[in-house]
């Protein structure tokens, strides 16, 4: 349900509060206390509890006495009645109920369900069980048990565990920071993050928000209203409970890679979340991140007046994400005369000891001159000889100077190890991140460096798939279901090496042999090609064929593989009796003087469902545990990103003689796992292990590949299991315009930015205006990115492409609001196309997507003088009104309801 009636939670007008409590007189005591103290002026009345002393507000004996409508519910009476009060409160038509505990407190699954389905039914808001509260700093609202006053502030804090959220009030409180907003969500039956991540990013009083969670069950949700927040303002996350998740079981090294914590940490990187992993470190990277205007920052200068001070940054920094910025050779001879005695100028910049406030900041500005640098690091130890007040506010007003410049702005930090409550005043005023220790110091800057890193993989254009991959996912549904029509549930050696070519992943020819004889058979052809070859058992109950000294390597001739195939039969034939023994795989064997042994493959995760796991190779690939994970679906630049992470990346670069690994295929071998993955849900588990690369490209030389049945809801569409919505390939289509023009319809991708610009050289300025409501000059990349990179779990946008040049004809848009009820389009043609049909196609496509993906409705807001977009509106059947707000403003409605199917709206 989103962010719907969550202002009955955060800007309630009237309170209702429920009895008879069960949290106990000191709670009670406790929680009207903070209400009082908060301010609030609306309403309250109370119900089946005893007013405290000095009450004015109303008081009811019981929940059946109350009549009238309040906008908030505030439940203390305990799990026992609780689908008994909610069916109440929403005959009250009540927006929200908050079940206050003062721990802990959690219902049953019967009774949550049940719960849950009762609040639907009304469309009231749950926050809780066991919450310990919601305070709304903005709105004078204190609704908590929480052991400290919270100041009002910038940041929202989401909690669901009471003991953290009272943790983080109290060093909130010790540290001076402020809040927009406090929720403690507890059991999460109803409300929970991803909902509150969609109210905070339309709240424009909450500057960033702090989330702390261990576990998320609403994956789709979670990640479109993660990113859509990220895109923002910053989320910065703490998970906790890594200690009790619990090992993915799996019968493959990708499966057992892919450990629960790892898995999360992927989801938070592809929302662009930055994680930490402490409470300080949460308000830490709050602080610094939103202090400092987010840019590339990580060529940083060192400007100290301590040498042993510059050179614990400069050791930490890599760790950081961060390096010391090369300065240019004028910069060093223009600092010459202000290092220390006896210390050349360079970068760290140390000072003398006794450096007053001219020298650090004549030093400050030279480096944030050069060019070379992307942000500077203030050092300041104390010294008898020097005002560190003076420096402070030296350095608060460069650092205010460079805020307020066009363009490029470099972030200015500090570690004043002196650090007084008036230099903290004057640092803090101008925005300046300031900490005790250089260790904090870089610390801090490197959440902003992984802020930056994050704001720039939402944002980045994915380098397209090669035009000759093309796979044939019929070829590799009908082995799947060949398998599974067997009760398979690991597909044979020969359905692997077919599953894989389907997907043009470079597999080794693959035979199995039954016996001895079939084996010598099989290995043949490949001895008369001087080849030698190698022998592996075959079992679909033999998880890993090295654990039972299954592989043979080097076979020379065909004595030599009937001898071997014999042996290796007859001994795990004997030591597993139990067993079903295929046969043996023969196969060549490859030798690759520079090859590097790898592992992919797909993991499916309990939450998020299928990942992909790549690392380092081999038979101890979960002993070295170097391993890199992402979820489905993959882009090449993700796929570049995975390898970047692991150090088996290091070898792949090359050394000595060693020529670098074609990074390239393996990028692309990562991107065809993720699209089986997308194409066929059976699979459950797949290893490629190893897969041999080298500057030559990849081949596959183990597979292994789990399946198993899917449950389909009715009325789903696509992939059951995916935590982010593929493109929808499913969506294109064919079309011609009036004058025989062929054209392409299909979703937008993010690589359609390239497009943009030659498309918008033929739109006039009028028409820009018709469309944007505004005259619109600026095409810049950020720009372009928001009409290109979309979550298609919530958003589509349909690209008319003519076939001949590849270029861009027009687009509609369609973004459903965050309860996913109504959806908002908007389109633009090329101003030349007028006539020609296409808009009415694009508008047909796209009410045909609102209604398979749900949406109620249809809206639109069209400026009055835009007689031709109202005529084709009128013409499809929507009604047009005019804007309360505008009367130079249209809106225009469609009921998605009253729509049998595209094919029944008119045509031009």
């Amino acid at each position: 349900m989103a962010v719907r009636n969550l202002d009955g939670i955060f800007q309630p007008r009237s309170i209702l509060v429920v009895g008879p409590e069960r949290i106990g007189k000191a709670a009670c005591d406790l929680f009207f206390a903070n209400l009082a103290r908060s301010g609030y002026r609306g309403k309250v009345t109370l119900a089946g509890i005893a007013a405290p002393e000095g009450w004015t507000g109303g008081v009811a004996a019981s929940l059946a006495d109350i009549s009238e409508k309040a906008d908030l519910a505030v439940v203390l009476c305990g799990g026992s009645a609780a689908v008994e009060v909610i069916e109440r409160l929403g005959a009250l038509r009540i927006k929200a109920a908050l079940f206050l505990s003062r721990g802990y407190d959690e219902w049953s699954f019967a009774t949550s369900r049940l719960a849950l389905q009762t609040a639907r039914k009304h469309g009231l808001r749950l926050i809780g069980p066991g919450s310990l509260g919601v305070m709304s700093l903005h709105g004078a609202l204190d609704l908590s048990l929480a052991a400290r006053p919270a100041k009002k502030g910038d940041l929202a804090l989401v909690s669901r565990s009471a003991a953290v959220i009272n943790s983080t009030l109290a060093w909130a409180e010790a540290n001076g920071v402020g809040f927009s907003s406090v929720v403690s969500l507890g059991q999460k039956v109803d409300v929970d993050v991803g909902d509150l991540l969609d109210h905070f990013t339309a709240d424009y009083k909450t500057r960033a928000v702090l989330v702390h969670l261990e576990s998320i069950w609403s994956p789709s949700k979670f990640l479109s209203a993660a990113r859509a927040c990220a895109r923002t303002k910053p989320v910065i996350v703490l998970r906790s409970g890594t200690s009790r998740d619990k090992r993915m079981i799996g019968n493959t090294h990708s499966s057992r890679l892919a450990t629960v914590d790892w898995v999360y940490d992927a989801a938070f990187r592809r929302a662009g979340l930055v994680r930490v992993d402490s409470i300080d470190e949460l308000f830490d990277a709050a602080e610094t991140i939103t202090r400092v205007k987010p840019s590339p920052s990580r060529k940083v200068a060192v400007v100290a007046n301590g040498r042993s001070l510059a050179t614990i940054v400069a050791d930490h920094l890599d760790h950081s994400g961060g390096s010391m910025a090369e300065i240019s050779a004028e910069t060093i001879e223009s600092l010459a005369s202000l290092v220390r005695y006896g210390r050349d100028a360079g970068n760290p910049l140390v000072l003398a000891d006794d450096a007053d406030a001219s020298v650090f900041g004549t030093a400050i500005e030279a480096v944030l001159a050069d060019p070379g640098v992307e942000a500077v690091m203030v050092l300041h130890a104390p010294s008898a000889f020097a005002d560190t007040t003076a420096v402070a506010t030296k350095v608060a007003e460069i650092a205010a100077a460079q805020a307020k410049k066009i363009g490029r702005r470099k972030p200015v930090m500090a570690s004043f190890l002196d650090l007084s409550e008036e230099a903290d005043r004057i640092l803090h005023a101008s925005g300046v991140p300031c900490h005790p220790t250089p260790e904090e110091a870089v610390r801090s800057f490197g959440h902003l460096v992984r802020y930056v890193a994050a704001q720039e993989r939402l944002t980045a254009i994915p380098e397209p798939l090669p035009a000759e991959f093309r796979p044939d996912p019929d070829a590799a549904r009908a082995v799947v279901a060949a398998a599974l029509a067997e009760d398979r549930e690991w597909l044979s050696p020969v359905a692997v090496r077919d599953l894989l070519a389907a997907y043009d992943i470079p597999v080794l020819p693959t035979v199995l042999a039954a016996d001895p004889r079939e084996a010598a058979d099989a290995a043949r052809p490949h001895l008369k090609e001087n080849r030698r070859v190698v022998l592996k058992i075959a079992s679909r109950e033999i998880a890993f064929k090295s654990d039972v000294d299954g592989v043979r390597l080097g076979l020379e001739s065909e004595e030599e593989v009937a001898e071997a195939a014999c042996e290796m039969l007859e001994r795990i034939r004997a030591r597993f009796p139990d067993k079903v023994i295929d046969g043996v795989i023969v196969m060549p064997m490859v030798e690759k003087r520079f090859g590097i042994e790898l592992v992919a493959g797909i993991a499916d995760d309990f939450v998020f469902g299928p990942v992909v796991v790549f690392g380092q190779g081999g038979t101890s690939v979960e002993v070295v545990g170097d391993r890199a994970l992402d979820l489905v679906p993959l882009d090449m630049n993700l796929a570049h990103a995975m390898i970047a992470e692991t150090r088996v990346s290091k070898l792949m670069a090359g050394y000595r003689n060693r020529p670098p690994v074609d990074e390239e295929a393996v990028a692309l071998t990562l991107c065809k796992l993720s699209q089986l993955a997308c194409d066929i849900p059976e699979i459950r588990e797949l290893d490629l292990n190893p897969i041999v690369a080298d500057h030559e490209g990849v081949v596959c030389l183990d597979a292994r590949v789990r399946i198993a049945p899917i449950t389909q809801r009715a009325g789903q569409i696509g992939h059951p299991r995916l935590a982010i919505r593929p493109y929808p390939k499913e969506w294109e289509r064919e079309t011609a315009l009036k004058d025989g023009r062929e054209v392409q319809m299909r979703p937008i991708r993010p690589e359609d930015e390239a497009l943009y610009p030659d498309f918008f050289s033929e739109v006039t300025p009028e028409d820009l205006r018709l469309r944007f409501f505004a005259p619109i000059k600026d095409f810049s990349h950020a720009f372009l990115a928001k009409l290109t990179q979309l979550d298609y779990e919530r958003a589509i946008a349909f690209a008319a492409i003519e076939k001949e040049t590849g270029k861009l004809l027009g687009v509609v848009r369609l973004h459903a609001d965050p309860d996913h009820i109504t959806g908002e389009y908007a389109i633009l043609l090329r101003s030349n196309l007028k006539g020609q049909g296409l808009g009415w196609k694009l508008m047909k496509l796209m009410i045909e997507w609102a209604k398979a993906d749900g949406l109620s409705a249809v809206k639109g807001e069209v400026l009055r003088e835009n007689r031709t977009m109202i005529q084709m509106c009128e013409a499809l059947g929507f009604s047009v009104k005019s804007s309360p707000d505008d009367e130079s403003i249209a809106l225009v409605i469609l009921p998605i309801a009253a729509v049998a199917d595209a094919a029944s709206l008119p045509g031009e």
